[in-house]
Order: C-alpha cells, then sequence, then structure tokens
C-alpha cells in the first residue's frame, strides 16, 4: 500500500510528466507543421512557408538580386552566431504574430532588421558606396539604401 505523502509525489511527478509530455508533444506537432527545420536552410522557399511572403518571394525572383543574394544574405547577419540568433528571433515574432494575428498588414520590417538590412548592403557594395558614404564605417548614419533603391531586393511588387 503507497502511504499518502507518497501517493501525493507519485501524483505530482504523473501531473509533470503529463504537462511535459502534453507540451513536448503539441511543440513537436507545431515545428513539424511549420516546416522547423527549413529555416535552418539558405533555401529562400523557406520564407515563402509563411503565405504573407509569397508576394515578396515573387517579387525577389523578378529582382536583380535574384542571381546573387538569397533571403539570408540581405536579412540576416553575416556572422554565424548572429544570423541564428537573429533567425530565432524573428522566428518568435513572426510565430508569434502569425498566430495571434496581429501583424502589421502588410507586413513591415522592423528596425532591428532594417539596420542588418543597410548593414549588408553596404557590405556587399562598399566600393560603390564608398564615394558616396559620408560616415565611413557607420552604415547606420549613411543614407538609408532601401530609400532610393527599394524594388532592388524584391523587384516591383505589383
Amino acid at each position: 500500500m503507497i502511504e499518502p505523502q507518497n501517493r501525493l509525489r507519485v501524483g505530482l511527478l504523473l501531473a509533470l510528466t503529463c504537462t511535459f509530455g502534453l507540451f513536448a508533444g503539441l511543440g513537436t506537432y507545431t515545428f513539424t507543421y511549420a516546416r522547423g527545420l527549413s529555416y535552418f536552410s539558405n533555401d529562400p522557399r523557406a520564407c515563402m512557408n509563411c503565405h504573407i511572403m509569397r508576394e515578396h518571394f515573387d517579387g525577389w525572383q523578378k529582382s536583380p538580386h535574384h542571381a546573387v543574394a538569397t533571403c539570408n544574405d540581405c536579412h540576416t547577419p553575416r556572422n554565424f552566431v548572429l544570423k541564428y540568433l537573429s533567425k530565432a528571433e524573428n522566428g518568435f515574432w513572426h510565430s508569434k504574430g502569425f498566430t495571434l494575428q496581429d501583424f502589421h498588414e502588410p507586413i513591415m520590417i522592423r528596425p532591428h532588421n532594417s539596420a542588418v538590412l543597410q548593414n549588408n548592403c553596404v557590405a556587399c557594395h562598399a566600393q560603390i558606396v564608398d564615394g558616396i558614404n559620408t560616415h565611413p564605417g557607420d552604415p547606420q548614419r549613411m543614407l538609408d539604401c532601401v530609400h532610393c533603391h527599394r524594388e532592388v531586393g524584391h523587384g516591383p511588387l505589383k
């Protein structure tokens, strides 16, 4: 016969195990359903897992950058660790936004991601922008590349 104190411990352990199993199962299902592993790749089609990105993907295919840059080349930091931290952070906010349907329509780039984009533009086109950059070494203080070249990365959106 199990003593009352041990019965309580067994009950708590069973409840914790079931709760953990439920969350692990739901998390695994959600990760699989959302094609979570695809986000670790460099394949631009991974960005299309969310239907809202279809228009941006189609625009990128028509853009001058299609042959030379993927989504990650422009939208994530170049440093390996920072790249995957950025992907994790963006994944969290995208998942939250799409799950709760509380994202801005049309989708907009966040200020942090805009800074990453600006840094990558300047890094890839350093030879071109050196002549017009009045703040060498500080891409954030020069004119925003996307201000004038909005359709370069994603082509005409309409």
